[in-house]
């Protein structure tokens, strides 16, 4: 049986300093990084808010998934998010004027997986089932639960992006 060209971060092997159980949130933020990457090439700017059959906007998933990573690591700290972090929030799927590119938001996209994966490196194992508090309402959750929500959300609009850019592609 051949290999395929390309092999995905969780058939890699481990990724370096990142603790054992959290490989697989390392492996998934890799893999969307690249995805999302290849996926938006040669993704023209001028279709970056196009909502095909109203479905969100590739502008919305690059800021939500850049955005969601800040903010379930910001708690996952056992920090609140800054008004900073709300304002980002509140601004996500919006076109600014029109003024962003693609390539200012992949860059901001590959800035916090960067940022995230050198949070996981500097984790430490014991802590994972430390409780933390999500949102204003402080709603119950684990520092591995937030870790491992922000990888399988990340795989998920990941998802969703590709599929809206292949529809407006196409």
């Amino acid at each position: 049986m051949s290999q395929p060209a390309i092999i995905e971060y969780w058939l890699r092997g481990p990724v370096e300093a990142v603790p054992g159980l959290l490989q697989p949130v390392a492996h998934a933020l890799l893999q969307a990084r690249d995805e999302v990457t290849n996926a938006l090439q040669i993704f023209p700017d001028e279709k970056l808010w196009e909502k095909p059959a109203g479905a969100a906007s590739v502008g919305f998933h690059l800021q939500h998934l850049r955005g969601v990573l800040d903010r379930l690591f910001t708690y996952a700290k056992n920090k609140a998010l800054t008004q900073q972090q709300l304002e980002a929030l509140a601004n996500e799927g919006k076109a600014y004027g029109g003024n962003m590119t693609v390539q200012e938001l992949l860059t901001a996209f590959h800035l916090q997986v960067e940022i995230s994966l050198e949070q996981l490196k500097h984790t430490d194992e014991t802590t994972l089932t430390a409780a933390r508090g999500v949102g204003r309402a402080k709603l119950p959750s684990t520092v591995l639960g937030l870790l491992f929500h922000a990888a399988e959300h990340t795989m998920r609009h990941t998802g969703q992006l590709l599929v809206t850019a292949n529809i407006l592609l196409n």
